[in-house]
């Protein structure tokens, strides 16, 4: 695992809900300059523990659209299935999201496209690809209550606020 301490920490924190930060401002709330900030962010980039940045896009300003949840069982369950499904997946811009589950379902996806309509052709050219998808449940949003929010860095990495876990009395 990689080694982390309480500055890398609080960088991933305050980039967690402020991507858009400069350097020099990231280095004045972490109390260090930014030279070092720079090359701390740099090692955490080729680390891979930051991803990327992007911008949350508030899409019903923009334009109509539907979010839908998608579970799907796959028939067989061998290597070769779960990566057919997945490379296809990877490709249609619509299916934003799309995580391998375990238990009975294999697959939940998050698809967001123009309308009902538009929905269920992407689901029909799905299936028509040759998957093996055994079924597929449709769960349309119809509000949004919270959205992606920063990871609870506080509460999965000890010692970030100066807490272990043997300090804490709930565990």
């Amino acid at each position: 695992m990689f080694k982390l301490d309480d500055r890398d920490l609080e960088i991933l924190k305050v980039l967690a809900t402020e991507a858009r930060i400069s350097t020099a401002q990231l280095a004045r709330r972490i109390n260090l300059s930014a030279s070092p900030c720079w090359k701390r962010l740099e090692r955490l980039e080729k680390a891979g523990i930051i991803e990327g940045y992007r911008a949350d896009i508030r899409l019903k300003k923009l334009a109509p659209h539907v979010s839908v949840f998608v579970t799907v069982e796959l028939k067989q369950h061998r290597t070769e299935d779960f990566q057919a499904f997945e490379r296809a997946v990877r490709d249609i811009d619509e299916i934003t999201s799309c995580w391998a589950l375990g238990g009975g379902l294999d697959y939940l996806m998050l698809v967001t496209t123009r309308d009902i309509d538009a929905y269920q052709s992407l689901m029909d050219e799905l299936l028509d690809q040759g998957l093996g998808v055994e079924r597929y449940f449709t769960y349309v949003v119809t509000k949004q209550v919270k959205a992606g929010t920063a990871p609870p860095l506080d509460v999965l990495i000890p010692g970030l606020t100066g807490q272990g876990p043997s300090d804490r009395d709930d565990i």
